[in-house]
């Protein structure tokens, strides 16, 4: 998979960083605008912002994707709370993490489409993890299952969707 970011200078690395880190956040606000639709189980969502952490892990390399991440996890303490930044920050690391790997060791023999699931999976079990040290009193496994499979059904949403706005984002390159 091509870096564009590999032969970019540091400043417009840098701006296109931000330009994705914006990007991420209309996507959160617009996201959290929309009715519970069919996602009516808590917690469940389709992910839109994490669109633009892929775009910048697969185009220009780890270290944005991982700065955008915690970005948003940010701006999620901020404007949700506590929780919901931890759990942002957990998801959206080891998503990250997770798709890295598979990267390194598949290299170009791996789709968007299937890192976009494990990340999405894996986004999700990075939350599930997190809910499990704060509440540790409940019984979170049940829950589990649900979170796995709306995570293969969010990945497949955000990798089609990715692919449909990728013309946009290499516009701003």
């Amino acid at each position: 998979m091509d870096k564009t970011g590999a032969g970019m200078s540091k400043t417009k690395l840098l701006v296109l960083t931000a330009l994705l880190f914006a990007v991420a956040l209309v996507l959160s606000v617009v996201e959290n605008s929309f009715p519970a639709l069919f996602f009516a189980v808590p917690g469940v969502k389709l992910g839109l912002s994490n669109i633009s952490v892929m775009y910048a892990l697969f185009f220009l390399d780890k270290k944005p994707a991982f700065l955008i991440a915690v970005l948003k996890a940010g701006f999620v303490l901020i404007t949700r709370g506590f929780i919901a930044g931890i759990l942002s920050l957990c998801g959206g690391t080891l998503s990250i993490v997770v798709m890295s790997v598979l990267l390194i060791v598949f290299k170009d023999k791996i789709s968007y489409f299937v890192l976009s699931v494990f990340g999405a999976v894996f986004h999700n079990i990075g939350q599930f993890a997190a809910i499990s040290l704060i509440y540790t009193n409940m019984y979170l496994w049940v829950y589990l299952p649900v979170l796995l499979i709306s995570g293969i059904a969010a990945g497949m949403a955000t990798s089609v969707l990715l692919r449909l706005i990728m013309p946009a984002f290499k516009r701003m390159v």
